[in-house]
């Protein structure tokens, strides 16, 4: 499960428009804005080393975070949206959404395979394919899961991993009403190609029946 909520530290800004957030931008600030939770957007100022520090990290859109801004109250907030300059690929604006503890929200967890050395399918050089690296989710705001893992012991080659094989967290659940494949164990070309072989040859193998004509 996600550990303690990390804080995250904001200036509002004063000033909306695109003037104020140029402004931003030469103070070495990324503009963004708070919305939602019945209450008036707020235009804040994020310092842009500790956005991209906190980017860098990874999982920031899934990350719920205790939004401090002084002389308001801090609450927590989920982003939504990152904008990117098109060049640098550097963050331009971000958006925020207030949460309270108990908020469904819709986010992709990612998904962690465990034990590769105690399948049986890999060892005889089977090849694992993710077919979701990610699951999206409804989730609790205030218990957001770090990641969803998958035990690969015993898995042999031709064997599926699909959600119902995962134990998800109280009050989750997938955004997909079915049970759906997150990964597969598939043979290695080498032995499909063999088979394919062995296939190809025994029906070479077989005479067709044919009707013998009368004199």
């Amino acid at each position: 499960m996600a550990g303690e909520i990390p804080d995250l530290v904001a200036l509002e800004r004063t000033g909306t428009g695109k003037g104020a957030a140029r402004q931003a931008r030469r103070d070495g600030m990324v503009p963004g804005v708070v919305f939602g939770g019945d209450k008036d957007p707020l235009a804040i100022n994020i310092p842009f080393n500790v956005l991209l520090k906190r980017l860098k990290k990874g999982r920031f859109k899934s990350t719920l975070f205790n939004l401090q801004v002084e002389g308001k109250e801090d609450v927590r907030v989920i982003c939504r949206e990152v904008q990117r300059d098109v060049v640098k690929d550097l963050p331009t604006h971000v958006d925020f959404m207030r949460l309270r503890r108990t908020t469904k929200i819709n986010l992709f967890i990612p998904v962690e395979f465990i034990n590769e050395g105690a399948a049986p399918g890999l060892k005889r050089g089977g090849v694992m394919n993710a077919v979701r690296p990610e699951v999206e989710l409804v989730v609790t705001a205030g218990d957001i899961p770090e990641k969803l893992t998958v035990d690969l012991t015993g898995l042999d080659i031709g064997d599926t991993v699909t959600i119902s094989d995962i134990t998800l967290p109280e009050g989750t659940k997938p955004t997909i009403d079915r049970d759906f494949v997150i990964a597969n164990i598939s043979a290695p070309s080498g032995l499909r190609a063999a088979d394919d072989a062995e296939a190809a040859e025994a029906e070479a193998d077989e005479v067709p029946a044919t009707e013998q004509s009368e004199d």
